[in-house]
């Protein structure tokens, strides 16, 4: 499995591989960060998050939707860290347009549900994370391109949460390598048909460092 989605990153995201400048997460508290933040309460963008820490848990073993044992689940760290990311958002004034979307693997739902409560939360495949997508590969990736470029309602702020690998594939490799941490957030302003990389924010660092050990 590991190979497989070697294999397939590499032949989706070499369109991407001419001399990208690879992106920083910025803390929110930061000039840069501060900077996000203040267009995220004007409203209009998108905001993608990976999912929480998942330090110390398996790796997916099953690749099986429904399968929580056989999943890389969020840590009990990870947890807490949604929270924080919900409330820190709130804390903020950040608007947020519902529902929230998140993927079907365990970690991108618990994820969204812990920080914005499950009464919130919209399960999508739209948000599938790529090992599990099998033959509907392309199609996750035509969906994450969608959301990331339909603007949400005026004045508010679409919320995604996913997986690393499908973003690096349709954003590009501004965005590989250790740039993009469990919990943080891409933001993205979207025009209807296409959207700008504005930054990726950590509102909550992941407390294991926000990058596990499994292919």
């Amino acid at each position: 499995m590991i190979i497989r989605r070697a294999l397939v990153f590499a032949a989706l995201s070499a369109p991407h591989a001419a001399n990208a400048q690879r992106m920083a997460a910025v803390a929110a508290e930061s000039p840069a960060g501060a900077a996000l933040v203040a267009r995220l309460r004007a409203g209009g963008l998108v905001l993608f998050f990976r999912h929480a820490d998942t330090g110390g848990e398996p790796c997916d073993r099953s690749f099986a939707i429904g399968d929580r044992a056989g999943q890389r689940n969020i840590s009990p760290a990870g947890r807490a860290q949604s929270v924080a990311i919900g409330a820190r958002l709130a804390a903020l004034g950040i608007p947020i347009a519902e529902p929230v979307l998140a993927g079907p693997v365990f970690r991108a739902r618990d994820t969204a549900e812990a920080a914005f409560g499950a009464a919130r939360v919209v399960v999508t495949d739209s948000l599938l994370a790529d090992d599990y997508a099998g033959a509907r590969l392309a199609w996750v990736l035509a969906e994450h391109r969608r959301l990331f470029s339909e603007p949400p309602p005026a004045g508010q702020n679409r919320i995604l949460v996913g997986h690393r690998t499908p973003a690096i594939q349709v954003v590009g490799d501004a965005v590989a390598g250790q740039a993009f941490p469990e919990g943080a957030a891409l933001v993205l302003a979207p025009s209807g048909t296409g959207f700008t990389l504005l930054g990726i924010l950590e509102f909550v660092p992941a407390p294991s460092g926000g990058f596990h050990g499994c292919g």
